[in-house]
């Protein structure tokens, strides 16, 4: 199931052709709206893009693992991660389009 990757510079294309800006200025757009989300997303901010998704920074506590070819326990550091949510709306979608294509 292997599918196209989508880039920054497919990314910057579509709105060129869509919106109609330079190719420079599509790219430029493009860079400052992932800067934007990135700093926010650092910054430990919620982002959530309508119909899209929400990304959120989780703190997650020390806890023991174990390796698992040893099964020795290994402490895990305490660490910042971050979620990403589907929204209902991504996640029908996504379902519809999966259904098309086993038709």
């Amino acid at each position: 199931m292997a599918g196209k990757t989508i880039t920054r510079a497919d990314l910057a294309d579509a709105v060129c052709r869509e919106v109609g800006l330079s190719r420079a200025e599509s790219a430029t757009l493009v860079e400052m709206i992932i800067d934007e989300i990135c700093n926010s997303i650092v910054a430990g901010e919620s982002v959530k893009l309508s119909s899209f998704a929400t990304f959120q920074i989780r703190d997650k506590n020390e806890r023991i693992g174990r390796n698992p070819k040893t099964g020795e326990e290994v402490p895990i550091s305490p660490r910042r991660v971050m979620t990403f949510k589907a929204s209902n709306v991504l996640k029908k979608r996504v379902l519809d389009g999966q259904k098309k294509m086993h038709k």
